[in-house]
């Protein structure tokens, strides 16, 4: 039986790239895309499309009764920045938009699901270096909160219900195809717009405050992976760290000099600073490997001279 795979947040950073490469690997038809927002003409090109709501669980009930998914991406979420703005919605949106999307899939009997957890679980307390599997949690953010809480329902549905969610807990994500969606680590994708647009670029967090990051490249293979093995290998029910190099703004921007002559950084620190000074600046993923042969192919280097490449040959700057 062919699989038939539901994306709901198809629109977001990680979506947008997921997407591209389950229909490359399943076909068109065989991946259906959903979001809050109307799809532009280009996007119902590439494959099936719903507007939708996950907070509205009579339509979601429609898209699960109509597509049948055999495996379901849940991505539809408030990031950090944008939900510290609107506590209330993004506490709703990512829990009752999570226990709506959960119950579906128990209802239709979804062979697998998953859904992405954030280096936002940790808190104030939490080691910072090399951040355990394991460790004190304590998030001061609502997007944080929501997370940890999420997680506890990814195991406690496993546990229950018999769901078998899947979950890792993203680094901060570098990727070209999307723009920034209100995360406290989008710096590091805009800085390199703006290196394109006008060569110098303004940071909001500080040049020493360093953070997990991951080629988005690397968080699709590490989705798709975790999603696709065995379940023998998930020995983890919650959510597995995930890493791939660890950063400041000024490492990131030496190296943006480096292939680029020229560049220029600043600093005008909002309130973004606080919540990244809350997070870990590495984070120890070897459950991941360990138990599903989880390893990136990215680094600082390779990672630049990709975004360069592709944010230009997609006529940023130009």
């Amino acid at each position: 039986m062919a699989e038939k795979i539901l994306i709901l947040g198809s629109e977001g950073q990680v979506g947008t790239d997921l997407a591209a490469t389950l229909r490359d690997k399943y076909g068109k038809d065989n991946v259906v895309c959903s979001d809050i927002k109307p799809a532009i003409d280009e996007k119902l090109d590439l494959g099936p499309y719903v507007e939708l709501n996950v907070m509205d669980r009579a339509a979601l009930e429609a898209v699960f009764s109509e597509h049948k998914p055999t495996m379901v991406y849940h991505l539809a979420a408030m990031l950090s920045a944008t939900a510290e703005k609107f506590p209330r919605k993004g506490w709703d949106l990512n829990m009752e938009g999570m226990f709506s999307v959960f119950d579906a899939c128990i209802d239709h009997k979804v062979k697998r699901v998953f859904w992405p957890s954030s280096i936002a679980v940790f808190g104030p307390n939490t080691p910072r270096i090399n951040t355990p599997q394991n460790c004190v949690m304590d998030p001061n953010t609502i997007y944080g909160i929501s997370k940890l809480a999420g997680e506890r329902f990814c195991e406690y549905y496993y546990e229950k219900y018999g769901l078998d969610v899947r979950s890792i807990r993203y680094p901060g994500l570098i990727g070209w195809k999307a723009k920034p969606g209100g995360g406290t680590t989008d710096y590091a994708v805009d800085i390199f717009h703006q290196a394109l647009i006008q060569n110098s670029y303004t940071c909001f967090l500080k040049e020493d405050t360093g953070l997990p990051m991951m080629y988005m490249d690397d968080a699709i293979k590490a989705t798709i992976d975790i999603t696709e093995a065995d379940p023998s290998q998930i020995k983890i029910r919650s959510s597995y760290n995930l890493s791939g190099m660890s950063f400041d703004p000024k490492t990131l921007s030496e190296e943006i000099m480096r292939q680029r002559p020229g560049f220029t950084i600043d600093y005008e620190i909002d309130g973004r600073q606080k919540i990244a000074e809350s997070w870990p600046t590495s984070i120890d993923d070897s459950a991941a490997k360990n138990d599903w042969n989880w390893k990136p192919d990215y680094n600082l280097e390779t990672m630049v001279a990709e975004m360069l490449k592709q944010l230009s040959a997609m006529g940023v700057g130009s």
